[in-house]
């Protein structure tokens, strides 16, 4: 937040001392450069709320000296209008309605949007990333935001965004991803939202995914024959025996595949998780896919030209044009969980997938807990069996 000047705060200072004073209900708040009044008002239109709470009023003025004047008189003006219930929401959002000239308004908002996305710090530490993540997860429902205004000109921008969110199935990623881009929108825009978006997503997570029927072992080597490009062959086999993701296949080093005892490969910093190290699993399908010799195709990786989605995308067609029985991440999910059957600790799975192992744990609960289970009970026949063999020898019973 910007500093203000001394007679700036001093003065914001006096006029909320006269509102309390006053038991007008009322503050005056200052964020960024516009001022907003706060307290106890009635729900907002659309709100499942049913009696006051507390809430903001963006007043769009500015927060200079003669801003805080205004302030001070609409406060006085709301606060007289809630005495005597007459209080109108509509006059307070109707600057954030479509109209003739809102939406170029708000293709200006969305751009200015957009620019700060690009601008945080940590979004800048990883651009490719990071353009990713704007394309898949925050482009799309933006858009679909401006397509609900387009269509509806008569409601306000936070009725639309409720509009928006709602046109998406309760508890699908689609309705996640929508909350969280348009959370982040609305905090942008420093609107407040009568209903947090976080309440409408539902509880999805990525482990509802995981009923999908995953390709055997011999069915994943079977089908690689289907692949008569020896380069596209490769990225299957590299898919396959690291469990990576489309686009990470294409920003990897491969230089330690040539290690006859480990065999292991690099993922660069450039992927959307960042750098990590990867083991075979099954160490022979390195000479079963000819993994020492092969060559990646031809594929844009340019990512001021291009992005990690699109490369990824990429990888979804060619499975598609070679009539594979499956998709590219289930090759990735059928990784994981012959790691699992296998004995990998589920922290190194995680790291070698590079996510969190709160994310590992979830995704794979089903198979995690039936190997924990197996593991139990055959712990379980040992101790039964180690009892009995120990009576036998006592000759008691």
């Amino acid at each position: 937040m910007p500093k203000r000047a001394p007679d700036f705060v001093t003065q914001l200072a006096q006029v909320n001392s006269r509102l309390k004073v006053a038991r007008l209900g009322l503050q005056v708040e200052h964020r960024g450069n516009s001022l907003s009044l706060r307290g106890v008002l009635p729900p907002r239109p659309g709100s499942d709320r049913l009696r006051p709470y507390q809430q903001r009023i963006p007043l769009k003025l500015a927060a200079t000296i003669e801003g805080l004047k205004q302030a001070e008189q609409e406060a006085k003006i709301i606060a007289g209008q809630v005495l005597q219930h007459s209080f109108d929401w509509q006059r307070y959002t109707i600057h954030l309605s479509l109209g003739r000239s809102g939406l170029s308004q708000w293709e200006q908002q969305s751009e200015a949007f957009e620019q700060f996305f690009f601008a945080q710090p940590q979004r800048t530490q990883k651009p490719a990333s990071s353009r990713t993540t704007w394309e898949s997860a925050y482009r799309p429902y933006l858009r679909k935001l401006g397509q609900t205004l387009e269509c509806n000109p008569n409601l306000s921008l936070l009725e639309a965004i409720y509009k928006t969110v709602k046109g998406f199935a309760y508890e699908s990623r689609s309705r996640q991803l929508c909350c969280t881009a348009l959370g982040a929108l609305a905090d942008f825009l420093q609107l407040e939202l009568p209903q947090p978006l976080k309440t409408l997503a539902g509880n999805y997570h990525s482990g509802k995914t995981q009923v999908r029927q995953l390709p055997s072992d011999e069915q994943i080597l079977e089908s690689a024959d289907r692949i008569p490009n020896p380069a596209w062959r490769f990225v299957y086999g590299i898919m396959a025996t690291y469990g990576l993701r489309n686009h990470e296949v294409f920003f990897s080093d491969f230089s330690g595949l040539q290690n006859d005892r480990e065999a292991t490969l690099q993922v660069l910093a450039d992927t959307k998780t960042g750098e990590h190290e990867v083991w075979p699993f099954l160490p022979e399908w390195v000479d079963r896919f000819d993994l020492k010799t092969g060559m990646l195709p031809q594929v844009n990786r340019n990512l001021e030209t291009t992005t990690l989605q699109a490369i990824g995308q990429r990888v979804t067609r060619q499975f598609q044009r070679y009539g594979l029985p499956f998709s590219p991440y289930d090759l990735r999910h059928a990784w994981a969980v012959r790691t699992i059957h296998l004995g990998l600790p589920d922290t190194v799975a995680a790291k070698m997938m590079g996510h969190s192992v709160a994310i590992h744990t979830r995704t794979y609960h089903r198979w995690i807990t039936r190997r924990d289970q197996q593991r139990a009970v055959q712990a379980a026949m040992n101790y039964q069996t180690f009892a009995t063999d120990k009576s036998d020898r006592s000759g008691k019973p």
